[in-house]
């Protein structure tokens, strides 16, 4: 097992086979809420699920190709960084993803590695 999954809470998600292509899922997890996504490409991304502009649910919005538009003002995400892109500013959290048995897991950090 590498070192980050040690580092990790992996907390099973879905199936990857119920997850639409291009099409968000919300999954929540203490607290938090992950935008879930299975790209065209069939890999999987996973990031806040709110925008940092005005708190839009990004699991709603539109995907094109690495990006996700936030349904309330259109402000563009790139999915694998989490950083919002020019002119406007800002970044959501991405989280790590893995599939065992047609299972999708979301990694989350374990409360000592937040600390750190």
């Amino acid at each position: 097992m590498k070192k980050q999954d040690e580092q990790m809470i992996w907390v099973q998600a879905v199936s990857y086979e119920d997850l639409a292509i291009n099409t968000g899922k919300t999954i929540r997890y203490q607290g938090e809420e992950v935008a879930l996504f299975r790209m065209k490409s069939g890999k999987l991304q996973a990031i806040q699920n709110r925008c940092p502009h005005k708190e839009g649910v990004l699991a709603e919005g539109i995907v094109c190709d690495d990006h996700i538009f936030c349904p309330m003002h259109d402000r563009k995400i790139h999915l694998p960084s989490g950083l919002v892109q020019a002119p406007d500013t800002g970044c959501v959290k991405t989280y790590s993803t893995k599939i065992e048995d047609g299972m999708v897991y979301i990694g989350f950090p374990t409360a000592e590695e937040m600390a750190s």
